[in-house]
């Protein structure tokens, strides 16, 4: 095999998916990828079960709402309610809601019992955790019954089942049994079928330069005369794939980073099976590190730069920790490999409210990690039901009434492809990430030890950059601003003005876009808000002008990829991430 291989030109091709000038409705709600606790179907109706209980043994609390409820229903039925729907719940958008008295008043009855239900069943418990689960399972009940979800209770679905002659219905069954068949029952999120990775989706231009039993490294062709000395690293989430950040040319980060001259590596993991049930922290850790010695050796460089998203964020920082501990022993202070580093949509402190906080109990982290080491695996699938469920009206109601009442197949849509193509977690990896959240242990000096060093985040001195959502449902935005005092570096703290995913893919060109920056890193985040200044446009923008800074000094880009101890292999996107 030839020790380099020749950097073939740039793909012309744009994608089937629009460009998204308009953001699928969809994709706000998407929690993407992070190690999860989750909940079986047992859990959740015990859990239901216990409120109701709980409920039925304090009468004086049923009856307060109940006589509440009763003289809400007297208003609606007397036409005097001014119960509206909530800003953007699209369900309630046909114009017969408001202008149909019968259908205005079965909403009104159905929002006044929402309401009613959600007040009776929220504990005032000071455990922030045990007040969130149950305001989620009263969620789960008060949505599944909303009238939208049924076919009297659809005056949209009933037009277009007088206007088809019921082939919408017909329609409507035959996407249930594909679904039922093909998708666990869940009604799908998106037509996958003109989407083929590496094909018009995942397709910049680069090779394969180092192939290990967790993962592919690739490396991406420059498109510039002059490229920076020093390479970054992306290291993705371990439960999805990597090209979240490489969707379509003019919506991809990778082209946009290449674009301004960055020598830039992806690492691509293996979709593990039950037989690699023993890859944990240390086996994933031990693996970044190699792929920046890997990128170091091909460049030539010293050091590199590192950007983590979301669980690979956690993982990059335990990285951090382990160089920071390992280069200490030897007398040299700092991380040494890593110059810079980019913590995206990453929550580090567990301990503030959040979505993934709540259901970080002893009890629930058990039962988890019990189910992942029985299977050998997290499953990734089962885990996409499981975030769908946690935005029941966006990623499931919606779909069940555009697949199985309206009769119409789902859209295509890139991100919604992304997110259906989950990959699974080792059962060790995942008890490895549920222990860090539970205790909390990056917030700790010593807690934890990876590959035999104890972690102290304090001792990572490198020039951080760290990016968070203002309507991130998973990672909440202030919790991520909890890792500005974790860190002994300089800190640049950015908030872009989306949520998970969407923070993410968000390219120059999109006029929604805007984010907030402080230099000043208050003690309380809200403060730091309110001293921030406002954006418009991409984050991207702002910070590849604060990685060129740290990219070293300009030289002439490489003919080829790869080394002669480094040889490229096969073209990306590589054979890893077609695994399934």
């Amino acid at each position: 095999m030839e020790a380099a291989t020749k950097i073939k030109p740039q793909y012309s091709y744009q994608p089937h998916a629009d460009a998204a000038a308009d953001v699928h409705p969809a994709v706000d709600a998407i929690l993407g990828a992070n190690p999860f606790v989750g909940l079986d179907p047992r859990q959740m109706m015990g859990g239901l079960g216990m409120i109701l209980m709980r409920m039925a043994s304090r009468p004086d609390l049923i009856a307060g709402q109940a006589v509440e409820l009763t003289a809400e229903l007297m208003r609606i039925i007397a036409g005097a309610s001014e119960i509206e729907p909530d800003k953007g719940d699209r369900r309630f958008a046909d114009p017969s809601w408001s202008d149909n008295p019968l259908y205005r008043r079965w909403m009104q009855a159905y929002l006044a019992w929402r309401a009613s239900m959600r007040k009776t069943a929220v504990d005032s418990s000071p455990d922030w955790k045990r007040t969130e689960l149950e305001r989620f399972l009263i969620t789960l009940l008060t949505e599944a019954l909303a009238p939208t979800n049924t076919l009297p209770g659809n005056p949209a679905a009933l037009k277009r089942t007088f206007e088809t002659g019921g082939v919408n219905l017909a329609r409507g069954l035959r996407n249930f049994l594909s679904d039922l068949w093909n998708n666990g029952g869940m009604p799908s999120q998106v037509d996958k079928r003109p989407f083929e990775v590496g094909k018009n989706i995942g397709v910049s231009p680069g090779a394969v330069v180092h192939r290990g039993e967790l993962y592919e490294l690739i490396q991406y062709g420059p498109t510039t005369a002059k490229v920076y000395e020093r390479p970054l690293i992306l290291v993705p989430p371990q439960i999805n794939r990597f090209y979240i950040m490489d969707l379509a040319p003019k919506r991809s980060f990778t082209e946009y980073a290449v674009a301004h001259g960055i020598q830039f590596f992806t690492v691509s993991w293996r979709n593990p099976t039950p037989a690699n049930r023993g890859w944990g922290l240390n086996e994933y850790v031990a693996a970044c590190k190699e792929a920046t010695e890997v990128a170091c050796e091909i460049t030539g460089s010293r050091d590199c730069n590192v950007l983590g998203l979301c669980a690979g964020g956690i993982t990059s920082s335990l990285m951090l920790g382990h160089l920071a501990a390992a280069e200490g022993r030897n007398g040299r202070p700092g991380v040494g490999r890593v110059n810079s580093a980019t913590l995206l949509v990453t929550m580090l402190d567990t301990s503030l409210p959040s979505m993934v906080g709540m259901f970080t109990t002893e009890e629930l982290v058990d039962a988890a990690i019990r189910r992942s080491a029985d299977n050998g695996v997290l499953d990734g699938s089962d885990m996409a039901r499981i975030f769908a469920w946690l935005r029941p009206n966006d990623l499931v109601w919606n779909y069940w009434v555009n697949n199985y009442l309206m009769g119409n197949d789902p859209a295509p849509f890139d991100i919604l492809f992304w997110n259906s193509d989950s990959t699974n977690l080792p059962a060790a990896l995942h008890a490895g990430f549920l222990n860090l959240m539970l205790r909390n242990s990056l917030t700790k000096q010593g807690d934890i030890e990876v590959l035999g060093t104890p972690i102290d985040l304090r001792r990572v001195d490198c020039d951080m950059y760290l990016l968070a959502g203002t309507t991130d449902h998973i990672c909440a935005w202030r919790a991520c601003y909890e890792s500005t005092r974790l860190f002994g570096g300089d800190i640049e703290f950015v908030l872009s003005s989306s949520g998970h995913v969407q923070s993410l893919v968000n390219p120059p060109g999109n006029f929604k876009a805007n984010y907030f920056v402080n230099p000043v890193l208050e003690a309380d985040p809200d403060t730091w808000l309110r001293g921030a200044t406002e954006t418009k446009g991409t984050w991207w923008d702002h910070w590849i002008e604060w990685l060129t800074k740290r990219s070293g000094v300009e030289r002439s880009a490489p003919e080829t990829l790869g080394s002669e101890n480094c040889p490229a292999l096969d073209a990306a996107p590589g054979r890893y991430v077609l695994q399934h």
